[in-house]
């Protein structure tokens, strides 16, 4: 399938000497957020008041999906105008991201609201991040894993169709989204198996697939620059020999995580066999369609949404 790239251009193209400080001020936040994402690195969050990971969020059910550790995990259900149990419907599981470190359930709600606007159910889950819950991505992946397994288990109550459920997500999350797809053991110690069936879909923006010593500083950081570890994580390094259709968004000048990583997967994906389109973001930055990333971000958000709606629609998986 060939590769789409979309323009990203800065909505000022002149702008004034305030206007020039301001854009400045934003770029230097903008870097030191890639570079935190990019290279978690404690010290640099000292005195850091810790995102709490939401009990419930306004419009959302919130349900535990796992006790590990002594600890509970939820994920958060948005369900669409007129849902009924009987419906089976499709469904959205959106892992936010932030580099396994941080973030909570609060970072899907752009995408989770939006897929219940198209008709469908979706699903917020939370997972073991290093900040909030000590975890290493090693956890990160087998929560994300047990996440999908609940969701699929408990479909004919949410009114969902097992067949139909599409996995996405941003960054960090974009790389647990991957791997509910891989089918054979993850690295976690309480890996809980693969989920059955496949998710219908992977939709991955800026994902950190790869975390092998050539993937994100962040993922290596995490890792403790092991090799070992880092292999046993990398989707592109694990994917089957199967794996659902996948839609990929990347950014040309993401700092956080290096862009030739999705084109890396993709070329693996296509090679073998499978369906995969990778839409480049010309000049986009680390999370492109969010306010961080500067002007321009509300029209690359709706590109993203109208790509993704056509793909998803593409599958027979819209109602």
């Amino acid at each position: 399938m060939q590769n789409k790239k979309l323009n990203h251009s800065p909505r000022f193209k002149q702008p004034s000497i305030y206007l020039w400080v301001a854009i400045t001020g934003v770029v230097l936040m903008q870097a030191g957020l890639a570079e935190e994402i990019a290279s978690p690195d404690k010290s640099k969050r000292k005195g850091e008041v810790k995102e709490r990971s939401p009990s419930s969020m306004p419009g959302y059910e919130p349900f535990v999906f796992r006790k590990i550790s002594g600890m509970e995990l939820r994920l958060h259900v948005v369900k669409p105008k007129g849902w009924q149990a009987a419906d089976q419907r499709p469904c959205v599981i959106f892992f936010f991201g932030g580099g396994w470190e941080n973030g909570s359930p609060k970072g899907s709600l752009q995408w989770t609201k939006w897929a219940a606007e198209q008709g469908m159910v979706g699903v917020a889950p939370d997972y073991r991040t290093g900040a909030q819950y000590g975890g290493t991505i090693e956890d990160c992946i087998s929560d994300g894993r047990a996440a999908m397994i609940w969701v699929q288990a408990q479909a004919k109550e949410l009114g969902i169709d097992p067949a139909k459920i599409i996995c996405a997500g941003a960054s960090a999350g974009g790389h647990l989204a991957a791997w509910t797809a891989i089918t054979h053991k993850g690295p976690g110690k309480d890996d809980p198996g693969a989920p059955q069936p496949q998710p219908a879909a992977l939709v991955l923006l800026c994902p950190a697939t790869d975390t092998t010593l050539t993937g994100s500083a962040g993922a290596r950081r995490k890792l403790g620059d092991s090799s070992e570890r880092g292999l046993a994580c990398s989707v592109t390094a694990q994917i089957p020999a199967k794996m659902p259709p996948t839609l990929i968004f990347h950014g040309t000048d993401d700092s956080a995580v290096p862009y030739v990583n999705s084109k890396a997967l993709t070329d693996k994906l296509i090679a073998t066999g499978n369906r995969c389109e990778l839409i480049t973001i010309e000049g986009g930055k680390h999370m492109y369609w969010t306010a961080g990333a500067g002007p321009g971000w509300q029209d690359d958000k709706k590109k993203t949404e109208k790509e993704v709606t056509a793909f998803l629609a593409g599958l027979g998986l819209l109602k």
